[in-house]
């Protein structure tokens, strides 16, 4: 059987396509999007460039929790409830390991299969290893092709408790934090630093004989935020309970966060915080391009080894091999 290859659409091709909400466009631009070639690269921004006056429409929800917590059970049983009221639903997935193994990606997309098979829902792992800023760069732009595409809501989950959570939060208007009851420690369990990011904390699994334990641990995080400083924005994050297997809590959670969003909008702080990450997510762009472009220097390239193994066996202190390299550099852009 011979392979015909497929043909590479146009900037044009795939803005018309993604605005009319063709899932395999869509699909293709986010591969486009991941590409680390140089002509996909500049294809991809010539892409966004033109969905960009359709985007911004969408509520962007970011989930994160401690491992354990079920954050995928809870996304499918969450996301089948925003879609049972209508609502286009889109659900990335980030998985700072998939670099080398692929690691959840798969996984999370089986794990959702009943949400996957929603007409309503598109599910797409985000996977790490962009050539322009990795989980962020990627996770990023994706998110704007789908709002272009016409989702209402995008649901973007975290690996875990750790790096990404500083991430995600920049990318979105909302921050659910997930945690489990009767796990003993819960307050000395969790960082302080993730708990006063959070715009809502959700204790999962609280079903059959977790009720009793999940109103405790509510009460005592509801406590415990008490102690944070008041945020500016003068949202008061709220502790509330759920079970993604008996459906309970869900309707809660979704009312809270559209509460979230109403309030925003009328105290004027929605939009200020995501002209606040626009301008980060320039800057950090900026940070790749440069950190590409420099060690992709064949003349920084052809000095790197030796200065490293000068460090390694502390012939060279690190500053001076580092100032070297990027007079180096430096000296081939002027």
């Amino acid at each position: 059987m011979k392979y015909r290859r497929r043909k590479r659409l146009s900037a044009e091709e795939y803005a018309e396509g993604i605005i009319k909400g063709d899932r395999i466009i869509l699909s293709r631009a986010i591969t486009l999007i991941e590409s680390k070639l140089d002509d996909d690269i500049l294809l991809a921004e010539e892409v966004l460039e033109k969905i960009l006056p359709h985007t911004g429409n969408s509520l962007r929800v970011g989930i994160t929790g401690v491992p354990g917590v079920g954050k995928s059970t809870f996304i499918e049983s969450f996301g089948k409830h925003i879609t049972s009221q209508e609502k286009k639903l889109a659900v990335l997935t980030i998985d700072p390991s998939s670099q080398i193994s692929g690691g959840s990606i798969l996984g999370d997309k089986t794990r959702m299969e009943e949400l996957s098979n929603d007409p309503l829902a598109y599910v797409r792992p985000s996977a790490a290893g962009s050539a322009l800023g990795g989980v962020n760069y990627k996770t990023r732009e994706t998110m704007l092709l789908c709002e272009a595409a016409g989702f209402d809501v995008i649901l973007i989950e975290t690996v875990g408790v750790g790096q990404s959570e500083t991430t995600v939060k920049g990318m979105v208007d909302f921050f659910l934090l997930l945690m489990l009851a009767g796990a003993g420690d819960e307050l000395q369990g969790i960082k302080r630093g993730i708990m006063e990011m959070a715009d809502a904390i959700a204790i999962t699994k609280v079903d059959g004989d977790n009720v009793r334990r999940g109103q405790l641990a509510r009460a005592e995080y509801q406590n415990a935020l008490h102690l944070f400083p008041p945020s500016e924005t003068g949202w008061s994050p709220k502790v509330m309970t759920c079970s993604s297997v008996d459906k309970e809590g869900l309707d809660d959670i979704l009312d809270n966060i559209m509460k979230f969003e109403k309030d925003m909008k009328t105290k004027g702080f929605f939009q200020s915080n995501r002209q606040q990450q626009n301008l980060h997510w320039m800057h950090e762009t900026i940070e790749s391009y440069l950190k590409r472009s420099f060690y992709n220097n064949s003349a920084v390239s052809e000095k790197i080894d030796s200065l490293e193994n000068g460090v390694i066996q502390n012939k060279v202190p690190a500053l001076t091999g580092a100032r070297k390299l990027i007079d180096i550099y430096k000296n081939t852009k002027n």
